[in-house]
């Protein structure tokens, strides 16, 4: 009976499309008379209706966000996919019988029959030419639907799972809609009528609403740049978008640890749990196998700095003499190293030949052991 009653009106619905279109702007909505007032629910039916849908009245929330958007000239993304709309459609219903079984649908309508195109140049949308062929006209149930008036006026409708398609074979019952066209959502209240004929009333037994500012273009991409920052701005599950915004984010450099941190970040666990007995400052204690690793390691003093940036000195700043002394042969220090501060003074890991006064400073002549070479030791 449900069934029958709802499938009548759906027919009602689908005829009604041959009525005035709803306002397109607040100065179109002045010239048609005060049932079209800009902000409040425009009316699609006409004559008598059942007083259980007679006295329901619907408000549209987030007002004041779909106004900020239509002023820009909203737009939708459809895909193949389905993608759901931003913002929301949520309704506020009022005057329903609460002991009575109600089922709430949207659909879509053309505003007009043309398609339109964004002029970037002007950031105005001109009319490229006629409307594309009508699609499939499809409408969307609320899933709780039906469900008893107390319900429905509990708290905000949403249709949240409502979403737009531009393929013309989509078998998911996700409304079609042709890019670069423009439409109008409705909203319809429809009474579910136990009686038997119920569809010889289903004329009466609904009642259908149009807000104004809810019209949009349906696009497969974001032409406006302002409705796209919006979208940004007002849409919680574009969180990820604000904070990488490259105008607003801050860039923290990441510093990597010298090869000399990241031998010590393997000496081993630390201790925290010996502090000082004034309690005021931190005392870590290696252990043991770190402490013994630790004293293994031998570095010299300035390779930290050299590998963890500092300037390596050009050898045409080192004198001659440095130049032309062997490794490790004496002390040696580098004019210049460490921003023109001579580096400590560094012991030769050997010991090394004294050299006799006056004489050469070439190493001494080396000699065979005793015995090497056949002959008694003297």
């Amino acid at each position: 009976m449900a069934s029958a009653f709802l499938s009548a009106s759906l027919g009602m619905l689908t005829s009604s499309e041959g009525l005035p279109p709803p306002p397109a702007s607040p100065e179109w909505a002045a010239g048609l008379g005060p049932s079209l007032t800009y902000g409040e629910p425009a009316r699609l039916d006409a004559g008598w209706k059942n007083p259980h849908v007679s006295n329901v009245s619907v408000q549209l929330e987030m007002r004041g966000l779909w106004e900020e958007f239509h002023q820009l000239g909203t737009e939708m993304i459809v895909t193949k996919a389905g993608r759901r709309m931003f913002p929301t459609f949520q309704v506020k219903i009022l005057g329903m019988d609460t002991l009575a079984d109600y089922a709430l649908l949207m659909d879509f309508v053309p505003l007009d029959d043309k398609r339109y195109r964004y002029a970037f140049h002007s950031s105005t949308w001109l009319v490229a030419g006629k409307a594309d062929p009508a699609t499939p006209g499809r409408m969307h149930f609320h899933p709780d639907s039906p469900a008893k008036g107390a319900q429905w006026m509990r708290q905000i409708v949403s249709f949240d799972k409502l979403k737009l398609t531009n393929n013309l074979l989509d078998d998911n019952g996700h409304i079609i809609l042709n890019s670069m066209h423009r439409y109008q959502p409705r909203f319809h209240v429809v009474f579910v009528d136990p009686r038997k004929d119920s569809e010889r009333y289903a004329q009466e037994n609904f009642k259908s609403f149009v807000f104004a500012e809810t019209q949009f273009t349906a696009v497969t991409a974001y032409q406006n740049h302002r409705i796209t920052q919006l979208k940004i701005a007002s849409n919680p599950f574009a969180k990820g978008f604000r904070e990488c915004d490259p105008d607003t984010s801050v860039w923290v450099p990441q510093t990597r640890p010298t090869p000399c941190a990241r031998l010590g970040s393997n000496l081993g666990p630390l201790s925290f749990t010996d502090l000082d007995k004034a309690g005021q400052s931190f005392l870590p204690r290696f252990s043991a196998s770190a402490s013994r690793m630790a004293s293994q390691l031998r570095h010299p003093p300035g390779l930290c700095r050299e590998i963890s940036g500092m300037p390596r000195p050009s050898p045409a700043r080192l004198p001659p003499e440095v130049l032309l002394a062997p490794p490790g042969y004496g002390p040696m220090s580098y004019p210049g190293l460490s921003g023109g501060a001579s580096a400590r003074a560094r012991p030769a890991p050997y010991r090394l030949p004294e050299a006799k006064a006056g004489g050469s400073q070439s190493a001494p002549p080396l000699r065979p052991p005793p015995g090497a070479l056949g002959q008694d030791p003297e």
